[in-house]
This record gives C-alpha cells, structure tokens and sequence, in this order.
C-alpha cells in the first residue's frame, strides 16, 4: 500500500468510496477497497466513519446533498413566488434526471444506498420541503397563493410530482413525451395553488440552471 502525503478528512474518503462503489457496486465495496484507493490503512478510515454503515450513511447523504444544495439558491431568490415555484420544481426533474442518465451505473448504486439508508432519505426529504414551504409561504404572503398551511400544501407539491423525482420513476424519464406530461403536472398543481386574482404566469420555459 503506497504511503499517502495528503492529510486523510472525510472529504477524500466519501470521494474514494464514491469512486470505490462505481467500480464495484454497493455489494461488493469494502472499507478496505476505499483504504487501498486512498493508500491508507483500513483503520485510518474508521478514525473518521466508525462502521461502514455509517461510511455508506455519510456517502448517500452527499449524494443527495448535491441536489437540495442547488435547488436552495432558488428557494431563497426574492423574486414571483410562482416563478421561483416553476424553477424549483424544473430544476429538481433535471436534476434527478440528469444524475440518471448521466452515470447510470452510480445512479443505481445510490438507489441501493438511499433504501438502506432511511434517516438520511428523510433528511434530504425534509430539507426539499422546507424549500417548497418558503416558496409558497413567501407566495400566501404576496397574495399569489391561497394556502390554509403552507407546509401541508409543501408536501402536497412534493408528492403529486413524484413521478419526475422519484427514482423509482427513472425508467420513465427518457420516454419522449416525459417534458409535455410533466407541463400538464405543473400546470394543474400551480391551478391549485393561484388565488382567483392572481394571472396566469407565463408558461414558457425558465433558462436551465
């Protein structure tokens, strides 16, 4: 095991177990394959995650992270609420799509991982719905959505859409007419949401982030 020069954190082990589980899938990574890769010795490792649930706890975590981390600097725009709604909630498909399609094979091992790991799934839930709260918190406020709880209709938002989150939908997302159904989806939910004063807001399709 060649020695290693730079200081071992917890950074460069989620990335080497990253790594580690593209190559080998969540059955066969070990915490010794992810101290190889780093050339350090096993016990080095869980100095910083004391069992290897706890390494594959912290690694989902990040994953999922990456995705609620990018989506937060849209719930904290001051700009229209059902804007900011849209965006979000375009942004989420997108990004849920994109990890899907672009490496398909750490896409499944994450997908293995997140069952495992439930508290850090509820986490990541939790975080996404206390975006959408402020959102449509900040639109009751504006007088653009009528909403008796905006936290309850937060969750309402995050559930009817589901089917563009969820993994358990992914096979789905590379079916042509995927964009125009998740319009339709869009649409009603925002229907819902309106104030009978409030106008339509324009349809067309934000700039990607």
């Amino acid at each position: 095991m060649p020695p290693t020069t730079e200081t071992l954190t917890a950074e460069r082990i989620l990335e080497a177990t990253e790594e580690v589980l593209r190559r080998h899938g969540p059955a066969k990574a070990t915490v010794v394959d992810v101290a190889r890769a780093l050339g350090v010795s096993h016990g080095s490792v869980y100095r910083h995650f004391r069992t290897k649930a706890a390494l594959r706890e912290a690694v989902t975590k990040r994953w999922l992270d990456r995705t609620s981390d990018a989506l937060a600097g849209i719930a904290a725009e001051q700009r229209d609420p059902e804007a900011r709604l849209r965006d979000w909630l375009r942004g989420l498909f997108e990004a849920k799509r994109r990890k899907a399609g672009d490496d398909p094979e750490l896409f499944a091992t994450y997908s293995v991982l997140t069952g495992e790991n439930g508290a850090a799934v509820g986490e990541h839930i939790d975080d996404l719905t206390g975006q959408l709260t402020r959102i449509v918190r900040d639109g009751v406020t504006a007088g653009v959505f009528t909403a008796a709880d905006p936290a309850v209709a937060a969750r309402a938002l995050f559930h009817a859409t589901g089917r563009f989150h969820d993994p358990g939908h992914a096979r789905e997302w590379k079916r042509p007419a995927i964009e125009e159904e998740f319009e339709a989806v869009l649409e009603l939910v925002l229907g819902g949401l309106r104030t009978r004063q409030h106008p339509v807001t324009s349809g067309v399709r934000s700039r990607p982030r």
